[in-house]
């Protein structure tokens, strides 16, 4: 079955360049050109992901991913032309899985969708991986801290678990990118910054180590 996206953006020309390549791409899309007829959209049928344009009419991209999160962890990709630090974090801070600057570049849209989509498919199995106080169920895609279940967004449990496969080695950003992103990123690497430190933040637990001037670490159990 083809999977389907939602791309909620109030530019008709914006609409029209996302939704062409991603049909042609082999997704079934559908387009919401205001934040109303977005969460609509997103009620009356289930969608794999969403595209999802900050400056929105009537109900705003910000306040819609926060909607969204109280019912579903669907991957979302905020697109945006502010592209200043605050608002990265803003967003990452509604829990959206990724962030593009417009003006952007499709084949960059189409692979991030296509990675995103694939490290949120449910077809991986795997036991749970304990580390301490964490305990991570792939299969379940499910994190609990002291026994108490953490929510995560696709990325930050994809990084997580990166590191509990790997404990003790160190890996850098552009690695982090490489890995779990799982595309050749264009661009600078804050990104990868705001999610480490929003991840140690919801964990409340210092296992997530920065090694100075390389990148960051999980360290084996002694």
């Amino acid at each position: 079955m083809d999977k389907k996206i939602l791309i909620i953006e109030d530019e008709a020309a914006i609409q029209k360049i996302l939704s062409e390549p991603l049909s042609f791409a082999g997704y079934e899309v559908t387009a919401a050109s205001d934040g109303l007829e977005g969460i609509n959209a997103f009620h009356r049928q289930a969608f794999d992901l969403i595209l999802l344009d900050i400056m929105l009419p009537k109900i705003d991209g910000y306040t819609l991913c926060e909607m969204i999160r109280q019912e579903s962890q669907i991957p979302i990709i905020l697109l945006t032309a502010l592209d200043t630090e605050d608002a990265q974090i803003k967003g990452f801070d509604k829990l959206a899985d990724d962030y593009i600057t417009k003006p952007f570049s499709i084949k960059l849209v189409l692979k991030r969708v296509e990675a995103l989509l694939r490290r949120t498919s449910p077809d991986a199995v795997s036991d749970s991986i304990h580390y301490k106080k964490i305990t991570l169920s792939e299969t379940e895609r499910k994190v609990t801290v002291s026994g108490n279940e953490v929510a995560l967004t696709h990325l930050e449990f994809e990084i997580l678990l990166l590191f509990l496969k790997n404990k003790g080695r160190v890996f850098t950003r552009d690695d982090i990118l490489n890995l779990v992103w799982g595309y050749d990123f264009v661009g600078d690497e804050k990104g990868v910054n705001f999610h480490i430190m929003n991840l140690r933040k919801k964990l409340n637990v210092d296992y997530i180590e920065t090694v100075r001037g390389v990148g960051y670490k999980v360290a084996k159990e002694s």
